[in-house]
């Protein structure tokens, strides 16, 4: 499975970028950025924006992550999260985060996170 920091390193390196040139773009230290690459730290969301903005891809690819499938097409976490919410309201939640950008789904979720962690 690939995450994030693996994603950010093939980005960078697809963009033939260096993590020096990603790390001054995005206003971090280059130790940040091998910290992300290694899986040693995961940036916030804010960070997260910026890198896909400079490296032109959607912070939806960046968060990705890619596992084998199963039998049935879907990623096996997914299916389970489908079991879990129940298929019509996982409909519901699809159909209205379609029509939402990158950028507006990631601060969506920033709120729900938000709501539900600052009321403990």
């Amino acid at each position: 499975m690939r995450n994030i920091g693996e994603n950010i390193r093939f980005y960078r390196e697809r963009a033939k970028m260096s993590a020096a040139e990603l790390a001054l773009k995005i206003r971090v230290g280059t130790g940040t950025i091998e910290k992300y690459e290694a899986g040693l730290q995961t940036p916030d969301m804010q960070t997260i924006l910026k890198i896909s903005t400079v490296l032109d891809v959607p912070a939806s690819e960046l968060l990705e992550s890619f596992t084998s499938k199963n039998p049935t097409g879907l990623d096996p976490e997914l299916e389970e999260l489908i079991k879990e919410v129940g298929v019509k309201r996982a409909k519901l939640i699809l159909r209205k985060a379609k029509d939402f950008s990158d950028e507006d789904f990631l601060n969506v979720m920033q709120v729900l996170y938000e709501k539900k962690y600052s009321t403990q």
